[in-house]
Order: C-alpha cells, then structure tokens, then sequence
C-alpha cells in the first residue's frame, strides 16, 4: 500500500457517517426504531467503528468489508450509553436529552435491545471466513463490558476499592470496546494473529489511560474547554482513580473530612468540590494519576510499534492516542 491510499481519520469517519445515515429501519413499529435513529443522529467522534477501519486499512486498501462490523461497534457502543444513562438517571447525552427522557424507561430498555441485536447483524456481515472468530470476540467483548458496569456499581457502595480493582473494572467498561474494534479491523484485514493481538493491547492501554485522562480532567480541567463544570465526579462521589488513591493514602484529619464528605449528604457544592480537591492535592494524587496515564500510554506506544507494518501507516494511531493524552476535553 502507498502512502497516498492510507485512510486519514477524517476520511474513515466519513465512512462511518455515510454508513450510519444509510441504516434502513423498519417502518413499525415507530416507537421501537425512533429512538435507535435518535441516539445515532448525535453527533459523537465515533472513535470505535473509525479504529476498525484504520486498523483493517494498515493490510488492506480496500476497507468495504470492515464498514459493516465497524458500525456494528457503533451501534452498540451507542446501546450501552442508552441503558447506562438510564441506569445513572443522566438528563443528557452529547448536549441533548437522554431518550429515556423523551420516550420512558420501558423505550429505552427495549429500543436498547434491539440495538443490541442490530449489532450483532452488523457485525456478521462479514468475510465468512471470519465469521466465527469475530462474532466470538464480539460476545466476549460485550460479557465483558457488562461485567465493567456491574464493578462500576458494586463500588458505589464500597469505600474500599483498590486501585488494582479500579483499572480492572475501567479495563472491562471502556478499554476493551477499543481493543476489538481495532482487532476486528485487523482480522478482516487478513493481519498476523500476533499483529491483531498487538492492536488489541494498543487499543485497551490507550482505552485504560484515556479513562484516567477523564478523571483528571474532570476535577482539573478548564470548565470553559471542558464543556461542562468540573467536579461532577466528587460531587455524585465517584469512585475514581483520583478518589481511589487518596482513600487509600488519606490519614488522620484528611481521611476523616474526605470520608465525611462521601458519605454524608452534600448542602453545598462548591465547598465540596474545594475540600476535595484540597485533599487531592495534598495527597498529590494530580500527580499519581499522570504517572499512571503515562505508564498505559507508553505501554500502547510498545505494542503498536509491534505490529509489523511500515511506520507510516501506524502514524494516524500514532497521533490518535496522542491526542488522547493531550486532549483538553
């Protein structure tokens, strides 16, 4: 492949676009298929399904054989934000309201399984010859994910969790989907299994240093770039990396205020947020978390240049997960 047929990013979510604005929906009933169409007009990155494609375009310059399973990707990581934010009472998605908000509980539930199952039509539209391998990494994928959230809410009511429990619960939630979009990408593309598998960790240690990314700048961030107030997480107490390790390390007066503040009933929210942060800060968990961040980027950084293509064609991944890390927002 030249350099002049490698996809650019831009170019894939193009694809990605033009593949969702093509979905064909049943007529009735409406009140099933209305909301899929609604969750998957927002206008999102729609990071997964474009990893699919630049991962199967490392081998092959032709990417029509991966648009199907990477939309497949889209769609159910679509799902999954249909049901948490039901799960977590969200009022909003992408700056518009959730759908269990314009149709009902019971709307989101249903219309959610059915993107379910639309996922997995997608994603068996593919090479028979990889029909099996990837509709097996498809259900580990989403058995994982489940599993991801079932942690996420276990700890609600723990104060504590471990930071090795923490990474394996934001591995299973977020840092897998990653993984096996690149990899399915890889796979259809005819790569090595040794090159898929280097794709996959690349995707999962990218995926594992973007969530602790988020957590900083959700206490750290500049609200005005963030695009929302910064400490949401302290103020619904939660469990992040950053509230995670000053569990672990506050003592004395620190530990006796931070518990306070997690386990009574907030009256005032900017005091909270301060003396969190406080302790934060005291504790130098800013700086913990970075060092984290950067041990999973670096360890991305190793298994991409493993992969056994020219250079060249790594350099779009390359300054996705750099962007990643640098990212503001």
């Amino acid at each position: 492949m030249s350099g002049s047929n490698i996809i650019s990013f831009n170019e894939a979510l193009n694809i990605v676009n033009q593949k969702v604005n093509a979905v064909v929906y049943p007529e009735h009933p409406q009140g099933l298929y209305v909301p899929v169409q609604y969750i998957l007009s927002l206008k999102s990155k729609k990071v997964r399904p474009v990893l699919t494609i630049l991962a199967h375009n490392l081998y092959k310059e032709d990417v029509s054989e991966a648009v199907s399973p990477a939309l497949a990707w889209e769609i159910f990581h679509n799902f999954t934000l249909m049901h948490d934010d039901l799960m977590d009472k969200a009022e909003v998605r992408r700056g518009q309201p959730v759908v269990h908000k314009l149709w009902g509980e019971n709307t989101a539930i249903l219309s959610g399984d059915a993107m379910l199952i639309l996922s997995y039509q997608y994603m068996a539209d593919c090479p028979p010859a990889h029909l099996k391998s990837l509709l097996d990494l498809f259900s580990k994928t989403a058995m994982d994910i489940c599993a991801g959230q079932q942690y996420d809410m276990d700890f609600e009511k723990r104060t504590d969790v471990s930071v090795d429990e923490y990474i394996n619960m934001i591995r299973l939630k977020t840092a897998v989907l990653l993984g096996a979009a690149l990899k399915t990408g890889a796979i259809i593309g005819g790569a090595p299994a040794s090159d898929a598998e280097k794709l996959y960790d690349f995707g999962v240690n990218t995926g594992l240093a973007f969530q602790i990314k988020d957590d900083l700048l959700d206490v750290y961030g500049n609200p005005d770039i963030f695009g929302k107030q910064t400490g949401g997480d302290i103020l619904c107490n939660k469990k992040t990396f950053l509230l995670i390790n000053a569990l672990n390390l506050a003592s004395g007066d620190d530990e006796k205020l931070l518990l306070k503040q997690i386990t009574e009933e907030c009256t005032d929210a900017q005091t909270k947020i301060k003396i969190v942060t406080d302790i934060y800060n005291r504790l130098n968990v800013k700086e913990i978390a970075e060092k984290e961040m950067d041990g999973f980027y670096q360890k991305a950084l190793t298994s991409l240049d493993a992969v056994q293509v020219e250079n060249n064609k790594k350099t779009i991944l390359l300054n996705f997960a750099g962007e990643l890390m640098n990212r503001e927002s």
